[in-house]
């Protein structure tokens, strides 16, 4: 399992983030967040968003440091990156489990129940 994280260089809310991102799967994003502590919410499209004062718990839990760049192009090569404003298209680009279930929820319902 390898996810990495960049320096936390991204300004919002007062404070400082960083990003954690697999190059392998969400499921194994997921994971490694989850046994972090890093709630689910945190999770944005391809990646978490990780405050500056986790960064140092990330990497001693095996996060692999990375630039900024390198996320990106991890992501892209892996073939995991969800730009926003794109739909999803290929199939390794599918959404976390819990928007593929609530998509296929949502889709399975009769006509005259959709909104």
């Amino acid at each position: 399992m390898t996810v990495y994280v960049d320096p936390p260089a991204w300004p919002g809310h007062g404070r400082m983030w960083s990003h954690l991102v697999s190059d392998v799967s969400y499921d194994e994003l997921h994971l490694f967040a989850e046994a972090l502590g890093v709630p689910r919410r945190a999770f944005e499209r391809d990646h978490y968003d990780l405050p500056s004062h986790r960064y140092a718990d990330a990497v001693a839990a095996g996060a692999v440091e990375v630039r900024s760049r390198e996320v990106v192009r991890l992501l892209t090569a892996s073939g995991l990156r969800r730009p926003k404003g794109r739909q999803v298209e290929a199939a390794s680009s599918r959404p976390p489990d819990e928007e593929r279930r609530q998509v296929e929820a949502t889709s399975s319902r009769p006509p005259d129940e959709e909104q």
